[in-house]
């Protein structure tokens, strides 16, 4: 299947591996100071304070903070280690924390070790070349992020507070989830989750949920499908109680908490065959006492080379196996994280189209809420999707394409002190019939959705798979009520190739022509390569030069903007005038109020009121460079 993502709507995400320094903060150059100094890194950025701790139940004015220490590894036990025999799923055991959504996709993480490097990088160690920094890598809204942390760690007594290994004297998970916290803002900002969101930071991945009620017939396939191309998959059992409330049913099992979905085999027992599920609880403890599980009859009929194939052990570290019968019985949810060329380079296997796109909905102007309210609805942001060719294996003849659409809302949970909560969100899908212009009112009033996800919900993430007919669709993202405002990452998935990967080859000759070295991250600082566009600060990095992230995102805007200039060139004279300017403008994504548009006006028009591309484009860099930060 080919699918053509048609910019300017949707730009192509390149899979790279480089990273963006997250608070400002180099690793490298940071260590060798260390070193040279002979001193132990401290983080200001992220200090050994309360106020790294929480904002509400782990403030200031909550007794349980008020007997931690902070502390190093080697202030905790003597011989720390980073690692301890390899990183494994018995490193992951909940403290005193209800981040199990984020300790399940991290036992996942460790099944993969290729991806469990690019998050937690190699060489970091208590031995050579320590002197208190290390580093983590996730994958944040579209980027990578590098999070620089130093190792001391919240006790209590001496032990740890949060997540802890089984070894005692091993430290990576404690440090990663530290990582992962300072990213966030503080530790209580991890408390309550879904195990996708961590996947997902983990990979730059995509997630489908499978209710165990509507799951699909070849839900066991697609299970060992996704274990065998290095998908994450978590479940859990919904409770009736708020989720804080974690209870234990009789048969071993924790209502609302999260699990780690850790092997799918199938194996010979007696005269039949059985379909196993392999799980993990993040508590390190607590396992199901039915049937396949460690002690159970089941195991002693089974040939030696059948347990030595399934690992089995009887310990009581959280990790258990059981019927995919009684699985199915037992737990409520699924989901499957599957990765994309961002989380492993050169694997191909695991390897996904992706299109992406930044947006937001700004209170008063493209925040219309959803389809029930018609006077707003269609101010809300839109995307074109363009489907050109159909699926190779059609589903009973019909000729359709087969995607993935993503959208999530961006820094909810960061910004929880402030007191923001996920949105209700949600999208619809409407046939374009030729309409180039930001679809109107009327529009809506007379044309109804092609498809739309299942339901508005208020998950960081809303993903539904969808087959439609080649042509042209526009996509709309927006909250279920109007006038909410944030940031959003509209995405598009199919796991065939598409031109964008021609255009990514083509993108980095580019950027190697003017930057020279593409290793070193960074192009010359702006000037007579793009003639007369005059980039912004907003782009940059801080250091004066764009890095190939900056430049690729730099680059798919213009392209976009191009696109839109040339539709408004209609008659080829090189030139727009203002009042398509303003037209110009909107299509582009930015809502000003006439003040604006008549400074732009004087600013940008010639003696006859007309704007050449140099300006247009000149003129669009400062607008997204304002509105970005």
């Amino acid at each position: 299947t080919k699918y053509f993502y048609k910019t300017p709507s949707l730009k192509p995400q390149g899979a790279s591996n480089q990273s963006v320094d997250s608070h400002g903060q180099d690793y490298a150059p940071l260590k060798q100071e260390c070193l040279t100094k002979k001193c132990l890194f401290e983080d200001d950025t992220f200090p050994a304070t309360v106020e790294s701790l929480g904002y509400k139940e782990l403030g200031h004015k909550s007794n349980k903070v008020k007997n931690i220490v902070w502390k190093r590894p080697k202030e905790i036990c003597e011989n720390p280690q980073f690692i301890v025999g390899g990183a494994s799923r018995t490193d992951i055991c909940q403290g005193d924390l209800g981040d199990c959504w984020l300790l399940a996709a991290i036992a996942c993480l460790t099944l993969n070790e290729k991806l469990l490097y690019r998050v937690v990088p190699q060489e970091q160690s208590y031995s050579e070349g320590y002197c208190g920094i290390f580093h983590f890598q996730f994958w944040r809204y579209g980027d990578w992020v590098d999070v620089v942390i130093d190792d001391r760690i919240p006790t209590l007594n001496n032990q740890l507070v949060f997540t802890k290994s089984a070894e005692r004297n091993e430290f990576w998970s404690a440090l990663l989830e530290k990582a992962y916290a300072k990213l966030h803002g503080s530790y209580e900002a991890l408390k309550g989750g879904n195990t996708t969101e961590a996947m997902e930071d983990f990979t730059g991945g995509v997630t489908e949920f499978y209710e165990m009620k509507e799951a699909p017939k070849e839900l066991y396939k697609i299970m060992t499908k996704a274990l065998e191309r290095g998908s994450m998959m978590g479940c859990s059992i919904d409770s009736l109680v708020p989720a804080r409330f974690e209870t234990r049913t009789t048969t071993g099992l924790v209502k609302g908490h999260a699990y780690s979905v850790t092997g799918v085999e199938e194996s010979q027992h007696k005269e039949s065959k059985v379909r196993l599920v392999r799980l993990r609880n993040p508590w390190g403890q607590v396992e199901w006492n039915g049937p396949w599980s460690d002690n159970s009859k089941e195991w002693a009929s089974l040939p030696k080379g059948e347990k030595d194939k399934l690992q089995h052990q009887s310990a009581e570290d959280g990790e258990f196996w059981m019927s995919f019968e009684d699985f199915k019985k037992n737990y409520t949810k699924i989901e499957i994280c599957n990765l994309t060329p961002d989380a492993l380079e050169d694997d191909k296997i695991h390897k996904w189209t992706v299109s992406v796109n930044e947006g937001r909905w700004v209170r008063g102007c493209s925040a219309g809420g959803c389809r029930n309210h018609p006077d707003t609805f269609w101010t809300n942001p839109q995307y074109r999707l363009r489907l050109l060719e159909e699926d190779d294996d059609p589903e009973d003849n019909e000729v359709a394409c087969s995607f993935v659409v993503s959208l999530m809302q961006k820094n909810r949970r960061k910004d929880r002190k402030l007191g923001a909560n996920l949105f209700t969100i949600g999208f619809a899908i409407y046939e374009m019939h030729g309409n180039k212009q930001h679809l109107q009112k009327d529009f809506f009033l007379v044309n109804s959705s092609k498809a739309r996800s299942k339901a508005y919900i208020n998950l960081r993430e809303v993903t539904q798979r969808f087959r439609l007919t080649p042509g042209e669709y526009v996509i709309i993202p927006s909250t279920y009520e109007p006038h909410q405002e944030g940031e959003f990452l509209l995405r598009v998935f199919s796991e065939k190739r598409n031109t964008s990967d021609e255009e990514d080859q083509q993108f980095r000759s580019l950027f190697q022509q003017i930057a020279g070295d593409v290793s070193t991250g960074s192009a010359g600082r702006p000037g007579s390569a793009w003639g007369s566009v005059s980039i912004g600060r907003g782009w940059m990095d801080g250091t004066g030069r764009l890095n190939l992230q900056e430049f690729r995102h730099l680059w798919n805007k213009i392209k976009q903007w191009q696109g839109i200039f040339q539709h408004y060139n209609s008659d080829q004279a090189g030139s727009i005038n203002s009042y398509e300017m303003r037209n110009a403008v909107n299509d582009a994504g930015f809502r000003l109020n006439n003040q604006l548009y008549d400074i732009i006006t004087m600013r940008y028009a010639n003696e006859g009121m007309n704007i050449d591309f140099d300006s247009f484009i000149s003129c669009l860099v400062r607008l997204e460079a304002m509105f970005s930060k």
